[in-house]
């Protein structure tokens, strides 16, 4: 996974920046009195703690819908949310800016969703890697796992409203325990088990049966090289692949390349990082469904 470098910009500018952005939220927005801030690294854990907090919380996301959130970079206004956040949620390692705002501005109680779900390197999931796979929310039991961290935090900073979050997040897991189902059923007996997909984001839905090749590796915007792109041309025609999956938030020019190249079908396939305009209307539920439909048609299940 890219490791970007993030600029610094010294404690002073960093302590003006976060003083400026409490003040600014102090007079206009709602605070902590008209109830809990979360402050959510990405997309599925804004999912998540939406889902938890119900009506009791407002859910702020720091990577901009339409943002590939490896590339995050905050700004002010993002710095001061996570200050003043009440809960901070996040994945250490994951986006190294959001690191950095969480050890020099979180007030409040903060979140490492790697420590409650079990990562796994790369290289269980077959890449030449020993570098741990950050994009566990392609499990749904692993989510589940993170909803029901997130409700026992919440539990913390708001008790008065226990009882809903941990109602809620009964009833996210049952939704995540259905929808792990589906993905079970609904990838056993394929014709085909190999999905060749733009880069590794996708290794974790490999526990049903599949197969992942990444064109790209664990970057989503690396290039690969001509003996990548021949491994693959390969590995398409041997195993009767179907279709070459790109995805959401990087471009599809390379998927769409090979596919074309090899004569085969370009689909989508949403690593579910975040929300663009196309899928502003879809949640994590609607855009796994959407997924696993996509793989029921290209492995012939």
């Amino acid at each position: 996974m890219k490791r970007l470098a993030v600029a610094a910009t010294g404690a002073a500018l960093l302590s003006s920046v976060v003083l400026s952005g409490c003040a600014a939220f102090t007079d206009d927005s709602a605070s902590s009195a008209d109830g809990v801030e979360v402050a959510a690294a990405f997309y599925p854990l804004q999912y998540v703690a939406g889902r938890v907090a119900g009506e009791h919380a407002k859910v702020e996301n720091l990577t901009t819908p339409g943002n590939e959130p490896h590339d995050l970079e905050l700004s002010p206004k993002e710095t001061a949310d996570v200050a003043r956040a009440d809960l901070v949620l996040y994945q250490r390692g994951f986006q190294p800016a959001v690191d950095d705002a969480v050890d020099q501005s979180a007030t409040g109680d903060t979140l490492d969703v790697a420590d409650v779900v079990d990562l796994v390197p790369f290289r269980d999931h077959g890449v030449d890697s020993d570098e741990l796979d950050p994009h566990f929310w392609q499990d749904p039991l692993l989510l589940a796992d993170v909803g029901d961290a997130v409700a026992e935090q919440l539990e913390e900073v708001d008790p008065d409203n226990a009882d809903d979050y941990a109602a809620n997040a009964a009833d996210l897991r049952a939704d995540l325990k259905q929808l792990d189902q589906e993905y079970a059923d609904g990838l056993t007996g394929c014709e085909r088990t190999t999905v060749v997909v733009s880069h590794d984001a996708f290794g974790y839905l490999q526990r049903y049966g599949v197969t992942m090749a990444a064109i790209l590796g664990l970057s989503p915007d690396s290039e690969p090289t001509p003996a990548d792109l021949a491994r693959l041309q390969e590995l398409i025609h041997d195993d009767g692949v179907t279709t070459v999956f790109s995805e959401s938030l990087v471009s599809p020019e390379t998927a769409e390349q090979l596919a074309d190249d090899t004569g085969v079908k370009s689909a989508v396939l949403d690593p579910i990082e975040g929300l663009t305009d196309e899928t502003s209307d879809e949640d994590y539920l609607s855009l796994m469904h959407a997924n696993l439909s996509a793989l029921e048609e290209a492995n012939g299940c």
